[in-house]
């Protein structure tokens, strides 16, 4: 529904989060991802806190912390990076990445907003809510 909002459009997102020993529940958030269905937008932006990481969990394996996030923003791309999600479009790629799971790397709830630019909107929360 392009347009509906006064030139702007509905998007999702959700925090990802880094949650270095699972049974402690203990997190910080580390990226967003950004999906926008009327232009068919998805995106992810990343930066890990490795002072914060560390600060939860001293042994915490930051290259493999550091390469999930990478795989995020490399499905968000789409194309060979994506890998098995190479061939979905941007709304299927979005759900495979919010779906819960139980690693280092998870996403948080998903949220929905209005938005006249879908690539500020990942910069601007990733200051928010990351940064």
């Amino acid at each position: 529904m392009s347009g509906f909002h006064n030139g702007r459009d509905v998007f999702e997102y959700a925090v990802l989060r880094v949650v270095p020993r699972v049974e402690r529940g203990e997190r910080i958030n580390a990226g967003v991802v950004v999906y926008c269905r009327a232009t068919s937008f998805v995106a992810a932006r990343v930066h890990l806190d490795e002072d914060r990481l560390r600060a939860l969990d001293p042994s915490a394996d930051v290259p493999a912390v550091r390469a999930a996030l990478r795989a995020v923003e490399c499905v968000c791309g789409g194309g060979e990076r994506a890998g098995q999600a190479a061939g979905e479009d941007a709304g299927r790629r979005f759900r495979w990445l919010v779906a819960p799971r139980s690693t280092v790397v998870q996403p948080g709830p998903v949220h929905t907003g209005l938005t006249a630019d879908a690539e500020a909107e990942v910069e601007r929360l990733l200051d928010l809510l990351v940064r």
